[in-house]
């Protein structure tokens, strides 16, 4: 009879959950990096459409636009990463800019009625582009270093993966 065979399996049982935990704590560190550069990118007027920006695991809060969303797994592990809300709908129009463009008459913005063009537009002021593209790599790797290491059959299951 080999002995130890009790342990193995229980262990090999614990593989799945491993990973998940792995992934979700290599994800939600990744989510916390890129929302913090997010911030420190964005131009800061009035600060609501910095105080916006954050993650969260599933769907965004009511109002906000996604910026970016992994793609959920058999778990349904996914994070969305979101900027804006009800006060600050804008966070597109900053990411992008806008093109000059007139003004309706009767009801549009009184402050550039009078201008010969019209709105001049807004450049650009991206935050959320160059900070994913400046951490995607970083936070692939960390996902897969994670769950690499948690494959691993190395010692006893922790007590979070016993449950």
């Amino acid at each position: 009879m080999v002995q130890g065979i009790s342990d193995l399996n229980k262990r090999v049982a614990q593989i799945p959950k491993r990973i998940e935990l792995a992934a979700r704590g290599a994800m939600e560190k990744g989510a916390d990096e890129l929302v913090a550069m997010m911030k420190r990118l964005v131009p800061k007027d009035t600060g609501d459409l910095r105080d916006s920006i954050g993650w969260t695991w599933g769907n965004a809060p009511a109002g906000s636009k996604v910026i970016a969303q992994s793609d959920p797994n058999e778990r349904g592990l996914r994070i969305t990463v979101y900027a804006g809300s009800q006060k600050a709908f804008y966070a597109a129009w900053v990411e992008f800019g806008t093109a000059p463009h007139n003004v309706a008459k009767g009801g549009g913005n009184k402050r550039f009625e009078g201008a010969a063009n019209g709105h001049p537009g807004s450049h650009a002021q991206p935050f959320f582009f160059p900070s994913y593209r400046s951490l995607r790599k970083r936070i692939q790797d960390r996902i897969k270093r994670q769950t690499r290491a948690a494959m691993k059959l190395q010692g006893p299951p922790s007590a979070a993966e016993a449950d």
